[in-house]
């Protein structure tokens, strides 16, 4: 189960990103399905799993476009509600040539969910091995899905983008928390710039009750740890084109192999591959591999 925003996505390539007041020229431009919650989605179920996904779009075209395009993936949305007044989040990226982002969302219906559409999805949310979350829902379904989840042994991970204050009685709720370095600084306190640094924010969050941190350690790698395991998983390279989803890949995967049972190290390995092979394409959702796709790239890369 993902609890998590779903978008449209307006993308330009350009050789720079622009600095503040700079305008510069692009080479591509292209509209694209996103969210981080959609994405996660995708990406779980072009591993395998069985999904289904709690969010919420506009009633009008470019919210319905969004759902026709998860159903093609197989995504259960009986919990994805239609917002009758608010459109759907959107979301601006700009792309460099080495596939460094920027990024600039206005969220729309995806704040409008309300506690009524996670009680809806109760049965569904107890049922489930793991349930995935973001901060592009309101606070507040998040941390009543996870009381549910909790209630009846369904996993949590949170993925806490976009950047929020988390309540302690959330941290309390969840089995593995999942963020980039810069939400590490944000929730801890601690910069981090490398492996020890990274280190440093994990103990922090164990502390805090979490089971497992998988958190991006610098540019070198991501590092995953918990009370008596420590794994470092550096990146994988490949022809990075475009690294937006990156992480919502890493995070479907991850929510995967928690889901399978899979041994930690591996639920590393696999949550990197499907990251490194996110970034070969344009677009978060058209470039997400596919479990036989991620085998075959882990083979070269032993």
């Amino acid at each position: 189960m993902v609890l998590g925003g779903i978008n449209t996505d307006y993308l330009i390539r350009s050789e720079t990103l622009p600095t503040p007041g700079q305008t510069v020229q692009g080479n591509l431009f292209c509209v694209r399905s996103g969210g981080k919650g959609a994405n996660q989605a995708v990406a779980a179920a072009r591993l395998g799993a069985k999904v289904a996904l709690i969010g919420r779009v506009g009633d009008e075209p470019r919210g319905k476009g969004l759902l026709r395009g998860l159903r093609q993936e197989k995504i259960d949305l009986s919990h994805v509600s239609l917002d009758p007044k608010t459109p759907s989040g959107a979301a601006i990226i700009s792309i460099d040539a080495h596939g460094e982002k920027q990024i600039s969302a206005a969220l729309g219906a995806n704040h409008t969910m309300r506690a009524k559409q996670i009680h809806d999805a109760a049965e569904v949310i107890a049922s489930a091995r793991v349930l995935l979350m973001q901060f592009e829902a309101p606070i507040a379904c998040v941390l009543l899905a996870a009381k549910i989840a909790k209630k009846h042994g369904t996993k949590v991970i949170l993925d806490p983008a976009p950047p929020t204050p988390i309540p302690t009685e959330l941290f309390e709720l969840l089995d593995v928390i999942r963020p980039n370095s810069d939400e590490a600084e944000k929730i801890t306190g601690q910069k981090v710039c490398n492996r020890e640094d990274a280190r440093a924010a994990a103990r922090i969050l164990l502390k805090r009750g979490i089971q497992i941190v998988a958190l991006e350690s610098g540019d070198g790698g991501d590092l995953v740890i918990t009370n008596d395991q420590e794994y470092f998983l550096p990146r994988l390279k490949v022809k990075t084109v475009d690294a937006t989803g990156a992480g919502d890949a890493f995070a479907g995967a991850f929510a995967v192999g928690l889901a399978e049972d899979l041994p930690l190290s591996e639920i590393g390995r696999l949550a990197n591959a499907t990251a490194a092979l996110s970034t070969t394409r344009v677009g978060p959702q058209e470039a997400l591999p596919t479990r036989r796709q991620v085998m075959s790239f882990q083979k070269l890369t032993r």
